[in-house]
């Protein structure tokens, strides 16, 4: 199906114009939120490990990391360069996330077989990539999700043209493009597999065997980082990225298998991936059955099905799983549901007027963002960090030992004890060598720590049932509420370092200070059994990010 003759179509060169000022909206929105709003729990330990490593520390064998190391390393540079706060992760964040719907629409843009709806169906990737829900939520913080867009969209681009060149650099370049995406997060570790393989198969120009060596080479390259602390600490390193991750993930998460169902069917409770969901398996039946388009492209639109359905498929075996993690199919879903609309588009009215589909489309998933965007507007984010941090670190001298969450100690930038640095790693019970091999300290012994009196501050949730387990209000002369946090310092007996420092000592009643609920950026509310709500998903979501 073409559009009619007599159609006028837009420039090549005004059509890349509207869909760069598009993705400028895009990318504004994206640093807005992310310089704002945007938080995730799990985040903070991230922070905390690119701190460690500017201060010449090294993952698995210097603290507890349970992930590869690529975004680690990358978010260490750049807060190195640009400043050691959380908004430097965020605002790079958003700007390899925007480049990654760019990239998506430019893909559409020169590619989409009909050519009156190539800047049509760039404008839709736009929209149902760049305003997707968990994209904007978690595509502008400091975890994996916004580098892997980028490199698995421009590790595709880069294969879709290797076919073709008779030189295997483009192969080479994909490879190490999915290599340093399954170095940043091993969610999109079957990316490079698929890639390869499509590559082989569709190969066109050069020797497949040339560019199969180039790619692994690439691949290779990539995972360098990881292979030089392997060589360190091989039993650090192996424990830290598989036994972690494979053993004692779900250690302490009852429940995880109805969990998951329940992650792996919330799509249908979503207008808007529900959407993009059932557009994407209309593009690939229509592909399939009555699009009539080169071999060449409809082999392209195919990789983007296997892409998104070895993803989803991978995710879907992380125990527990979480419904962000599948944000990292939507740009190969984006590509086939831009496919599906423009075969709904055509049978509904005429294939060469593409505005009423386009327009519904984009107009449904902006309200679905607009929702969620004021719905979440009140949740704890990191300016609450920071007001909670300001107490933290009023009251807290530079060699004091802290006990925090990650997030407090990344904005006090006070060096976590060790074995401090991951909290979910207290729920691992390993003899002592083993634990000290792997930097990790049990509740049970932290428990002790903690009775002992070897922290001289303390920042816990105000509904933590160690404050009276422990009994921390005996323990500390002076506290402080903030927000829904209690803050402990000076223990009795002691001299009161908070006044050798000239602060006043003041005690709870005279420190109330906000009294809002927590809500954590995954949506859970507050209320009876905040703690265990807001801290399971935090603690257990840790795989592959």
């Amino acid at each position: 199906m073409t559009p009619q003759a007599g159609a006028r179509l837009p420039s090549n060169r005004t059509a890349a114009w509207i869909v760069l000022a598009l993705a400028a909206l895009v990318a504004a929105g994206l640093e807005t939120y992310a310089q704002t709003r945007a938080f995730a729990w799990d985040e903070g330990f991230h922070l905390v490990t690119a701190q460690n490593i500017n201060r010449g520390k090294r993952p698995y064998l210097d603290f507890c990391f349970p992930q590869t190391p690529l975004n680690a390393y990358w978010n260490a540079g750049w807060m190195r360069v640009l400043g050691d706060t959380w908004r430097t992760p965020h605002g790079v964040a958003a700007i390899m996330t925007a480049l990654a719907v760019l990239l998506t629409a430019g893909y559409l843009l020169r590619r989409f077989p009909e050519p009156g709806w190539r800047l049509p169906a760039a404008i839709v990737a736009l929209c149902v990539f760049g305003m997707n829900i968990a994209v904007v939520e978690f595509g502008a913080i400091a975890q994996a999700y916004a580098l892997c867009l980028f490199l698995i969209v421009t590790a595709f681009l880069f294969t879709v043209a290797a076919v073709d060149r008779r030189q295997p650099w483009f192969a080479g370049a994909a490879g190490l493009l999915a290599g340093a995406a399954a170095n940043s997060s091993l969610l999109t570790a079957p990316v490079a597999p698929v890639l390869l393989i499509w590559m082989l198969v569709c190969n066109r120009a050069g020797n497949r065997w040339a560019k199969l060596g180039a790619f692994a080479a690439g691949g290779v390259v990539a995972s360098l980082p990881l292979a030089w602390l392997f060589a360190q600490g091989p039993r650090q390193a192996i424990f830290n990225v598989l036994h972690y991750n494979l053993l004692y993930r779900q250690r302490e998460w009852g429940g995880a298998v109805e969990h998951n169902f329940g992650e792996w069917f919330a799509w249908l409770g979503s207008p808007q991936a529900l959407t993009l969901g059932l557009l994407a398996l209309a593009g690939v039946l229509f592909i399939r059955k009555r699009s009539g388009w080169d071999r060449v492209l409809r082999r392209e639109f195919y990789l983007c099905a296997w892409l998104a359905l070895a993803l989803m498929a991978h995710i879907s075996t992380a125990t527990p799983t979480f419904r962000r993690y599948y944000l990292l199919a939507v740009p190969f879903l984006a590509i086939l549901a831009c496919a599906g609309l423009y075969d709904l588009g055509s049978r509904l009215a005429a294939p060469d007027r593409p505005l009423w589909p386009v327009l519904i489309v984009c107009l449904l998933t902006g309200a679905c963002l607009t929702k969620a965007l004021i719905e979440g507007w009140g949740d704890f984010s990191w300016l609450d960090v920071e007001h909670i941090a300001a107490k933290v670190k009023a009251v807290t001298p530079p060699q004091a030992v802290l006990f925090a969450d990650e997030p407090t100690y990344c904005v006090t930038r006070h060096v976590p004890p060790p074995g401090l640095e991951l909290e979910d790693s207290h729920k691992l019970d390993f003899p002592p060598a083993e634990a000290r091999l792997y930097h990790v300290i049990s509740q049970k012994e932290l428990d002790r720590q903690i009775k002992a009196g070897v922290f001289d501050v303390m920042e816990l949730s105000d509904d933590d049932d160690r404050i009276e387990k422990l009994g921390l209000k005996k323990m500390y002369a002076h506290s402080a509420k903030v927000e829904d946090y209690d803050i402990f310092w000076d223990k009795v007996g002691q001299t009161p370092r908070s006044v050798g420092m000239g602060l006043r000592p003041t005690n709870s009643d005279e420190n109330q200070v906000g009294g809002r609920a927590i809500l954590p950026a995954a949506g859970l509310l507050a209320g009876s059994g905040r703690l265990e709500r807001r801290l399971r998903p935090r603690l257990a979501a840790l795989q592959f990010q």
